[in-house]
């Protein structure tokens, strides 16, 4: 398309006016088994795993992997699990650009539909929105090995090594950092309740693949009260349903977003600053109140007169039937076709399988408050306590350091530092924070492997140039 060839070339001109990328300037770094070890391996290539890449970028960090084990257009929730006819931000929010004016959203869609366009646009289309990112990672080069997934990790002498496995087979790379990017499902797991096995083909979480279409003329349930519950509904609904019931443990929705106020740019920045009181407090309160689903996505179910709401009634078992499923509640017993388990994932790093053998070292927000306020709020206690870069602590300081050269940046990262990585209105500050506390964190062990030498004057290469600026090739 012409728009999107000349805004390409305008945000190439763009990068080009702000040095982008800078020179490299990281030293080279031997992992164990001889080869050169990264500097930064990022696990995950959806919205956050991509602008935390394309920040380390900007700042001259190219020793980088960043791996997604979907393949191209199925990171992240946009392209698969997410059902949402637009985004629920406002079109206007910025983020994945980095502050690049060209790379905004509005940029890429003024490009093909002019400001009249712009103007008469009212939210986010959300495929529109994987393609503005697929549009963000070429143009700005932030290279993604897609098909390519993380099997485990391991403390390996002062570096992280990883187990990944691609198209071309198993590999063994040795990382000075990780960034943890895997999106909601990497924070921990799908939340299901312990009854809810079995099922095959018919009982679902929201985020597996459904083809709704096999269940025309059929019964659904729904079991949630979030944006996602309600996505489903409606695509059921959509398909040709002949019923589909939501029901909500709750006896309304929730009615106002309050997280929503904490989207402006002073919290944003200064949350991780408070102490951990407050912050505790702030987030819990914020967790407890829900958040309600948009209004769009509720008429685009209350317009199917074959759509109802049971509120006050969730689920307490599920039974299979000859022909499908039996849902149970405290209020009677509803045979479905299919049921949809919709009530979002859980925050438990220790739940990774990735990262077993970190798992019994990481410090939580559980151990950071008093046992009653970790027993009263359960969810926000398996919330890892991070550092000031995103980085994780141990439980016992000194008994395993490497872990805090893993940095999550998912849903993981919201009672230590705000909501800076899943959505979109913190994303920017979240990537360029993230990006600082690397550069910080490789430039001083930089400093510490080679000042000695230089100050010694026993390195001549090193002499008549900063040890940190690689020097060119001759």
């Amino acid at each position: 398309m012409k728009g999107l060839t000349a805004l390409a070339a305008e945000v190439r001109r763009d990068l080009a006016r702000l040095n982008h990328p800078p020179a490299p300037w990281t030293l080279p770094v031997t992992g164990p088994d001889g080869r050169p070890a990264l500097d930064v391996l990022v696990v995950g290539a959806g919205m956050c795993g991509q602008t935390a890449a394309f920040a380390l970028l900007r700042e001259g960090v190219a020793n980088l992997r960043v791996i997604d084990q979907a393949p191209r257009g199925a990171e992240g929730p946009w392209g698969t699990f997410a059902r949402m006819e637009t985004l629920r931000s406002p079109k206007h929010l910025t983020g994945p650009d980095l502050g690049i004016p060209s790379l905004t959203f509005r940029a890429w869609w003024e490009a093909q539909a002019g400001e009249e366009g712009w103007r008469a646009l009212y939210k986010i289309p959300r495929l529109d929105w994987l393609r503005y990112l697929l549009f963000v990672r070429d143009t700005a080069g932030i290279p993604v090995e897609n098909d390519t997934r993380l099997v485990r990790l391991w403390p390996a002498g002062g570096l992280i090594g990883a187990e990944i496995e691609g198209p071309g087979g198993p590999e063994t790379v040795h990382a000075r950092k990780v960034v943890l990017a895997c999106g909601r499902d990497g924070s921990g797991g799908r939340r299901m309740p312990a009854f809810a096995r079995g099922g095959e083909g018919r009982l679902f979480h929201s985020s597996d693949p459904i083809d709704f279409a096999r269940f025309r003329g059929g019964r659904v349930a729904v079991l949630g009260a979030s944006a996602s519950a309600i996505d489903n509904a409606a695509t059921a609904l959509e398909a040709g349903a002949a019923a589909v019931t939501l029901f909500v443990r709750r006896a309304y929705f929730p009615q106002v977003n309050k997280s929503k106020w904490a989207a402006f740019p002073g919290f944003l920045r200064g949350y991780a600053a408070l102490d951990d009181a407050r912050r505790w407090a702030f987030t819990t309160a914020l967790m407890g109140e829900g958040t309600p689903p948009p209004h769009e996505s509720v008429l685009r179910c209350t317009r199917h007169p074959n759509f109802a709401v049971r509120f006050d009634e969730g689920w307490t078992g599920i039974a299979e039937a000859p022909d499908g499923l039996v849902i149970e509640t405290p209020k009677g017993r509803y045979p479905a076709d299919a049921a949809v388990v919709a009530i979002g994932f859980d925050i438990d790093l220790t739940r990774r399988p990735e990262l077993a053998e970190f798992r019994d070292a990481v410090l939580t927000w559980g151990e950071r408050v008093a046992p009653a306020e970790a027993a009263a709020h359960p969810e926000a206690a398996r919330f890892p306590y991070l550092g000031d870069g995103m980085q994780m602590l141990e439980r016992e300081p000194g008994r395993l350091p490497e872990l805090g050269l893993l940095h999550v940046f998912n849903w993981g990262v919201t009672l230590s530092h705000g909501a800076l990585a899943g959505d979109i209105p913190g994303l920017g500050i979240g990537a360029t924070r993230l990006a600082q506390a690397l550069v910080r964190d490789l430039f001083v062990s930089q400093a510490d492997a080679h000042f000695p030498r230089m100050m010694a004057h026993e390195d001549a290469e090193l002499e008549p140039t900063p040890f940190f600026v690689r020097r060119e090739a001759r």
